[in-house]
Formats: C-alpha cells, sequence, structure tokens
C-alpha cells in the first residue's frame, strides 16, 4: 500500500494476529479504520519486541484476544485527524503508550498513571469509548495494544502518543525507545536515583534491566551488581557498566549478595524480572532505609508475601513504577540525545528480523539467546 493512499475510509494492511492463547504470530490482512479528530495514521519502519509482547500472548497480561501486540513503533505520519497540529504529515515519530490527556495525572504531566491507563493500553483492545481500531473478516479485532498495536504496517494511534525524532537515527535505535528504554532509564535515574558511593542490585538482564544499568552508569552508583540466569546477558551487563555478577544458577543469590557487599546489603534495587523470587531475594538484599524499584510483572493473579514488621522496623521501601514514571515527550528527546553523546549504547541490545520473521524473533526473545528483537516492516 503506497503511504500517499487516502485515509478518509478503512484501509487493508497486514498485522501480525494472535488467534488464541500462545498461538503463533500470524501475518494477515486486516482492516484499519481511519483516523479521528485527535489521532494520526502511521506508516510503521519497525517496531521492537518486549516481554509485555510475548506476556499477552500467553495469557500473563489482561489482554484480549484475537488480538495484534507490538507497542514500540517507530514511523513516519502518512494521515493526520482535523483536530491535529502539533505532528504534520511526513513526521518522523516514535510510538509510546496511550494516555487521555485530561485526567488529573496526566495534566500533572504523569500520563503514565492516566485513570484510564489499563483500559486505553491493555485489557480493552480498542478505543476508550470501546470501538474497533481493526477488523478481520468483518469482525472486530482487539488492536489499541499500548495504544497502538505496532505489530503492523500501519498504526492509528492518538496524536498525543507520538514524539517527533530525527531522521538521521536508525530505526533498531529509537523503536525501544517507546517502552523498554525509557522504563530501565527512567527507573535508575528518575526514581532510584542513586547517591555516590550506593551499591544498587539490579535483578533481571533482559533489556530493561540492562537499559537500568546503563542509566545508573549516569548516576553515582559505585557498585552495580546484576543477576541473571543467563551467562551472555550477565556478559554484557559488565560491558556495560556492571561492576558484579551473578548467575543465580550458581548457588544462593542471596549469599553472594551479601557477600559482595560485606553483609552491608544494597541501598537500592532495580527488579525487572518479574520472578517472585527474584523480588523476594531484592527485598531481603536491602539495607536499612533503602528502596527496591519493581518493573518486572508476574502473571496478573501473583502475589508475594511480605514481612510488614521488616518493612517497617528497617523503613525499607517498595516502589512499583510503570514505564519507569517517564513522560515519553519529554524523555525520549533526552535519551536520544544521550545516544547521541555515546552515553546509552542502545545498539549493543538490538538484533533486528524482518517483519516475516516474527516468530523467530519471539523465540528467541523467550531463550535468551536475544535481548531486544526489532522488527523491520520494510
Amino acid at each position: 500500500m503506497s503511504a500517499t493512499a487516502s485515509w478518509t475510509r478503512p484501509m487493508t494492511i497486514q498485522a501480525a494476529v494472535v488467534a488464541e492463547r500462545d498461538a503463533a504470530f500470524m501475518l494477515h490482512d486486516v482492516v484499519l479504520s481511519p483516523p479521528r479528530a485527535d489521532e494520526v495514521i502511521v506508516q510503521v519502519e519497525a517496531s521492537g519486541m518486549c516481554h509485555a509482547d510475548l506476556s499477552a500472548r500467553s495469557g500473563g497480561l489482561p489482554f484480549p484476544l484475537p488480538g495484534v501486540m507490538g507497542h514500540e513503533g517507530v514511523g513516519r505520519v502518512v494521515e493526520i485527524g482535523a483536530g491535529v497540529t502539533d505532528v504534520a504529515v511526513g513526521d518522523r515519530v516514535v510510538v509510546s503508550f496511550s494516555w487521555c490527556g485530561h485526567c488529573d495525572a496526566c495534566l500533572r504531566a504523569a500520563p503514565a498513571y492516566c485513570a484510564d491507563w489499563p483500559r486505553l493500553n491493555l485489557f480493552g483492545g480498542s478505543r476508550a469509548d470501546g470501538s474497533a481500531t481493526l477488523t478481520c473478516d468483518d469482525a472486530p479485532l482487539h488492536g489499541h495494544f499500548f495504544g497502538q498495536s505496532s505489530f503492523s504496517r500501519f498504526i492509528v494511534t492518538t496524536a498525543r502518543a507520538t514524539v517527533k525524532v530525527p531522521d538521521d537515527l536508525p530505526a533498531s535505535i529509537l523503536a525501544p525507545l517507546g517502552c523498554g528504554i525509557q522504563t530501565g532509564v527512567s527507573a535508575a535515574t528518575a526514581i532510584l536515583c542513586p547517591k555516590p558511593g550506593d551499591r544498587v542490585l539490579v535483578s533481571g538482564a533482559g533489556a530493561v534491566g540492562l537499559s537500568a544499568v546503563m542509566g545508573l552508569g549516569l548516576t553515582g552508583a559505585a557498585q552495580i551488581v546484576v543477576v541473571d540466569v543467563h551467562g551472555p546477558r550477565l556478559e554484557l551487563a559488565r560491558a556495560l557498566g556492571a561492576t558484579h555478577t551473578i548467575n543465580a544458577r550458581d548457588g544462593d543469590s542471596a549469599e553472594q549478595l551479601a557477600e559482595l557487599t560485606g553483609g552491608a546489603g544494597v541501598d537500592g534495587a532495580i527488579e525487572t524480572s518479574g520472578n517472585l523470587g527474584a523480588l523476594a531475594t531484592a527485598v531481603a538484599a536491602l539495607a536499612s532505609g533503602s528502596t527496591c524499584v519493581v518493573i518486572g510483572v508476574p502473571n496478573a493473579t501473583d502475589t508475594l508475601a511480605l514481612n510488614v514488621t521488616n518493612l517497617v522496623a528497617r523503613g525499607l521501601r517498595l516502589v512499583g513504577t510503570n514505564q519507569g514514571n517517564a513522560n515519553p515527550r519529554v524523555f525520549i528527546p533526552k535519551l536520544i540525545d544521550l545516544y547521541r553523546r555515546g552515553r546509552l549504547p542502545i545498539d549493543r541490545l538490538v538484533t533486528d528480523f524482518a517483519f516475516a520473521d516474527i516468530n523467530q524473533a519471539a523465540e528467541a526473545s523467550l531463550n535468551g539467546s536475544v535481548i531486544k528483537p526489532v522488527l523491520h516492516m520494510t
């Protein structure tokens, strides 16, 4: 389909559809609705693949199926709604999550905590009013995943979810900024904010965890300990700034953490794996008065038992974060500047795949051989 086609009526495009829980991604012709007044159509150049996409496919996240996932899109605006003034046809944009723009959280520039965030990005599978952005075989198809469903050659999204980006940077670098990179870096620099000399634990060396390691390298943290179960990922963590690594398959992680910190514990932790055992270890490793930032999400029904007396007596803080509390329109340009200055080597995380190879990308992500798959649509 030509990018110059008229979008005043629904148009047939190609997207990767998941028909049911744990099913393969299947490239399928679907119909994309035209943009409403506050929406834009983006021709997708590339999309990162995130753990959340695979969790939604497996039922770990409450996204309805059949549907189209993907939420780290980069591309070019090819049509705008009648009320859109802040982006124009031809602009290159990164697409991040969706938010309403008028609730208290949105008005105080905290869009990750929009009152409608769960419905707009996860379990709704549609626009805020329940209307579908995608149909397949004349039936509504769940889309609007994180406001975009970017495992598709074209998407419709709200203009406020787009961030204008430079033309000269590779799509592989820009795509992951919409979720994984911004989450990890912002969690390290804007939430945990370690002081000079602090000891910090990062649990999980996936894309978010390694982004957190890069973010910690921008702070005063003196000791950065990374725990994972994949040796190659731990080697990369050292290359990106970790001072120590622990393979959780090689003995008791808690004992090794105690040895590395001389029994004092860590001054902060960032948990990205979504493993409840890893979260419990991170909390137990905290020194008194310290904070654990929780990013990784297990299955929606999973719970963690905590010793509340220990939590209170030692002044521990357990802080959940969505998207690292980032405002994409403010934070993504900062990430781009850090990349240009050589302070954020995103390219070390990325492996490129053709869109047609989406299932190979998913398998490589699940088995740990690839950190951040990026699917290229053209």
